[in-house]
C-alpha cells in the first residue's frame, strides 16, 4: 500500500544495515532469512490456524514438529540450531517450550550436575537426539515454587540395595506444571531432598525413568496427570507427578557436585557457588526472548499505527495516521526504546553466559577460582534482576500494544492476545520475578559490604567503587539536548543507583547490629532491596544499550542515540521521584526532561516503520494481519476472518431462537386472590 511506502521513504538511516548490525553481520542475517524461509514452506510448521483448532490438536501438531527439528539438531552446529531455535521461539513459543524442556532444562541438568561418565552414559541412551530418552525437569511442586530448598520429595539412600528410594510423602509434595510430563516424556530430572542415614543433605537432582520406552506405560510407583487447560503455551503437555517408594540405582543421582558413595558417605563440593550455573542458562535466554518477542509485538502495532486513520485535522480533510498523533506516539516509541535497549543487554549477556561456561569448563583442579566465582556470583544476580524486569517490560510492551490496536486488539487473530498469554509464563517459570529481583537485591547489599572493606568491584557495580564522591553529585545542565545526553542519564542512574544501594545496605545493616538475624534482616527491608534491584537493573540496561551503540557504524548512530536517550528520558520520567530525592535532578530539570519525551518521540516518529522493518521478521512469523509488510492489513484480517469461520446453517436456531421468536405474548388474567 501506499501509506506504508510513504513511511518507509522516510527512514534516516539505512534498514539493511541496521539489520546487520542488530543480527551481528550480513551472514547472521542471511542465516535468519534462510530459516524464516525453511519454517514458512514447511506444511507441519502452519500456525495462522491456532486460534480455531482444538487443544489436543494443538499438542499432536507440537509433537509433529520435533522430528524435524531434531534433523537439526543432528546436522547443525549447536550454534546454529541456538539461532534457529531463538526464531522459533517467536513464531511458536509452545514448541520451543516443549523442546527447551528438554535440551535447555533436562540436557542442562546433566550438563550441570552430571561428571563426564554420568553424561556420556545418557547421551549414548539417546538423551541428545530424543532416540530412547525423552526429558522432562521436575523441580515445582504443588506446596513449593521459587522454594527450591523446602522441596518435599524424597531421594532416602538404601546401602543395603545401593539404590534411592524416590518418594512423594505429601499432596504439597506432588510435582506439578512439569513440561511435557503428562503424555510425552520418559525420563525425569527430579529434584529432592537427599537423606542419607537419616541426615538430610539438601535438594539433589536425581534422573528417574517414568514411562517403559517400548510400551509407553507407567513404571511401577509413578502416578501422572495433566494439568489441563492453561493460559497459554497450549503446545506443551504439563502435569503432575507422584512418586510412591519408586527405587533407582545410586548412580542416577548425579554427582558432578554433592557425591554418594557405596558406603553411603556423602561428599560436598568445596564451592557450593559452582551450581549456579545450572540456573543462569534459563534466565539469560529470557531475557533474549524478551527483546525478540517485543520485536514482533511492536512491528504488529506500529505498522498498524502507520495505517489506520482517524478523525481529520481539518474538516472534510482526510483522516490523520494513529502514528501522527502525539498522544500515540507517546504511547508506542518509548516501548521501541525498550525494546532496543532489551536487545543490547541480551546480546551483553548471552556473551557473559558463554564466556563463564567456557571458564568453568576449562577450570583446571588446584586451580585459583576467585575471578571466576566473582563472575559467576555477578552473572547470576545480574541475570536474575535481568530476567524480572524484562520479562515484566516485555509482557507490558505486548498488553499496550494489544491495546493501542483498539477493538482489533481484542481479536485472537490480531496475534497479540495469543502472545500475551503465551509469554505470561516468563514473568512466574525459571524464578518468579519478585522472588529474583530479591535475590538481585540481596547481592547489591553484598557489593556495599565488599566496597566499604576496600574490595573492587566488577563494572555492572562499579558505580560503588565512586563511594562516597558519587552520593552528592548533581546535574549541572539545563538544556534539553545536554540533559538527554546519555553521558548525562548514565552517571544519573549511578548517582541515584549509588544512593539506593547504600540506603538498603545501611538499613540492613543497623537491624543486625540491633540484634537481629541476618536473614530475618533481609526480610525485613524486602521492598527495598525490590527497589533497589529495579532501578539498579534500568541502569544496567541503559549502560548496555549505550554501550551497544557506540561500536555502530556512523549511518546507525543518530536514530540510536536518539532511541537510547528516549529509553534514558522515559525511564527517569516514568521515576522521578527517586531522581528528585537524591537531588540530581531538580523539578526544573525534571520538568524539561517530561517535554523531552515528547521531542525525542516527534523525532524518531519518522523511522518508526524503518525501525521496526529492521527487525526483518517476515508476515509468516509476525502472523498476524495487522503486522503485514505491505500494509494492507483490512483485506488480510477480513479474509483470516472468512476462511476461519465459514458460513453454516444456524446451529441452535430450531432449538432456542424460534422458540423466543414465537412464544405467545398473551398475558393470562391472574385470578383474583382469595377466589
Amino acid at each position: 500500500m501506499e501509506v506504508i511506502a510513504e513511511e518507509r521513504q522516510k527512514a534516516s538511516f539505512p534498514v539493511r544495515e541496521m539489520t546487520h548490525y542488530l543480527d551481528g553481520g550480513p551472514a547472521e542475517t542471511e542465516l535468519k532469512e534462510r530459516f524464516m524461509q525453511e519454517l514458512e514452506r514447511d506444511p507441519f510448521w502452519k500456525i495462522d490456524d491456532y486460534a480455531d483448532i482444538s487443544l489436543a490438536e494443538i499438542r499432536e501438531r507440537t509433537m509433529q514438529k520435533a522430528k524435524i527439528v531434531v534433523h537439526h539438531l543432528a546436522n547443525e552446529p549447536v550454534e546454529v540450531f541456538r539461532k534457529r531455535m531463538a526464531l522459533i521461539s517467536i513464531a511458536e513459543p509452545a514448541f520451543w517450550t516443549r523442546l527447551g524442556v528438554h535440551y535447555g532444562l533436562f540436557i542442562g541438568a546433566l550438563q550441570s550436575q552430571a561428571t563426564p561418565t554420568q553424561f556420556s552414559y545418557w547421551v549414548s541412551k539417546g538423551a541428545l537426539a530424543l532416540n530412547g530418552v525423552i526429558g522432562c525437569f521436575a523441580m515445582t511442586e504443588m506446596g513449593h515454587g521459587s522454594n527450591v530448598a523446602g522441596l518435599e520429595t524424597t531421594a532416602t539412600f538404601d546401602e543395603a540395595a545401593d539404590e534411592f528410594i524416590i518418594h512423594t510423602p505429601t499432596l504439597t509434595g506432588t510435582k506439578v506444571w512439569i513440561g511435557g510430563a503428562a503424555h510425552t516424556v520418559t525420563h525425569a530430572a527430579v529434584f529432592a531432598q537427599l537423606i542419607v542415614k537419616g541426615q538430610v543433605h539438601g535438594v539433589k537432582c536425581f534422573i528417574v525413568q517414568l514411562r517403559d520406552t517400548a510400551t509407553f506405560n507407567l513404571k511401577p510407583g509413578i502416578n501422572i496427570g495433566d494439568m489441563g487447560k492453561k493460559m497459554g503455551r497450549d503446545g506443551i503437555d504439563n502435569g503432575w507427578i507422584q512418586f510412591t517408594n519408586v527405587r533407582i540405582p545410586r548412580s542416577q543421582m548425579l554427582m558432578k557436585h554433592t557425591k554418594v558413595s557405596r558406603d553411603g558417605t556423602v561428599t560436598e563440593p568445596p564451592l557450593a557457588q559452582l551450581t549456579y550455573g545450572a540456573l543462569i542458562q534459563g534466565r539469560v535466554a529470557m531475557v533474549v526472548d524478551s527483546g525478540n518477542t517485543a520485536k514482533k509485538a511492536l512491528t504488529i502495532a506500529l505498522r498498524y499505527a502507520a495505517v489506520r486513520r482517524q478523525f481529520a485535522a481539518k474538516p472534510d480533510g482526510p483522516e490523520s495516521k494513529l502514528l501522527d498523533f502525539p498522544i500515540h506516539q507517546y504511547r508506542l516509541l518509548p516501548l521501541l526504546s525498550q525494546c532496543f535497549a532489551m536487545h543490547f543487554t541480551g546480546v551483553v549477556m548471552d556473551k557473559m553466559y558463554v564466556d563463564l561456561t567456557r571458564d568453568l569448563e576449562s577450570a583446571q583442579p588446584g586451580q585459583n577460582m576467585d575471578n571466576i566465582l566473582e563472575a559467576l556470583k555477578e552473572t547470576h544476580s545480574t541475570s536474575a534482576g535481568l530476567k524480572a524486569f524484562c520479562t515484566w517490560t516485555c509482557l507490558n510492551i505486548i498488553e499496550q500494544c494489544r491495546q493501542s490496536l483498539g477493538g482489533n486488539g481484542y481479536s485472537e487473530y490480531s496475534g497479540l492476545s495469543r502472545m500475551s498469554n503465551d509469554f505470561a509464563v516468563q514473568c512466574t517459570w525459571e524464578g518468579d520475578n519478585t522472588i529474583l529481583a530479591l535475590q538481585a537485591g540481596r547481592y547489591l547489599i553484598g557489593c556495599f559490604r565488599d566496597v566499604r572493606k576496600g574490595k573492587k568491584l566488577p563494572p555492572g557495580v562499579g558505580y560503588l567503587n565512586q563511594l562516597p564522591s558519587i552520593l552528592t553529585k548533581k546535574c549541572p545542565y539545563t538544556r534539553p539536548e545536554e540533559l538527554s545526553s546519555p553521558s548525562c542519564l548514565q552517571e544519573a542512574f549511578n548517582v541515584v543507583c549509588a544512593n539506593v544501594v547504600k540506603k538498603v545496605a545501611e538499613n540492613f545493616q543497623q537491624m543486625v547490629k540491633g540484634g537481629m538475624k541476618p536473614d530475618e534482616a533481609f526480610e525485613q527491608c524486602s521492598a527495598e532491596r525490590f527497589f533497589a534491584a529495579k532501578i539498579h537493573t534500568l541502569g544496567y540496561i541503559f549502560s548496555k544499550f549505550s554501550e551497544g551503540i557506540s561500536s555502530a557504524p556512523p549511518s546507525l548512530k543518530p536514530v540510536l542515540v536518539n532511541l537510547c536517550s528516549l529509553y534514558g528520558v522515559y525511564t527517569v520520567v516514568e521515576n522521578a521521584g527517586v531522581f528528585l530525592q537524591y537531588h540530581y535532578f531538580n523539578s526544573e530539570q525534571m520538568d524539561i526532561l517530561t517535554q523531552q519525551v515528547n521531542n525525542l518521540c516527534q523525532i524518531i516518529r519518522k523511522d518508526a516503520i524503518p525501525l521496526v522493518d529492521s527487525f526483518n521478521l517476515s508476515d509468516y512469523i509476525i502472523n498476524s494481519p495487522m503486522g503485514r509488510f505491505d500494509g494492507n492489513i483490512y483485506q488480510a484480517y477480513f479474509d483470516r476472518i472468512r476462511r476461519a469461520n465459514p458460513a453454516k446453517p444456524h446451529p441452535y436456531f430450531e432449538s432456542l431462537v424460534k422458540p423466543l421468536l414465537t412464544r405467545s405474548m398473551a398475558v393470562e388474567e391472574a385470578p383474583e386472590i382469595g377466589k
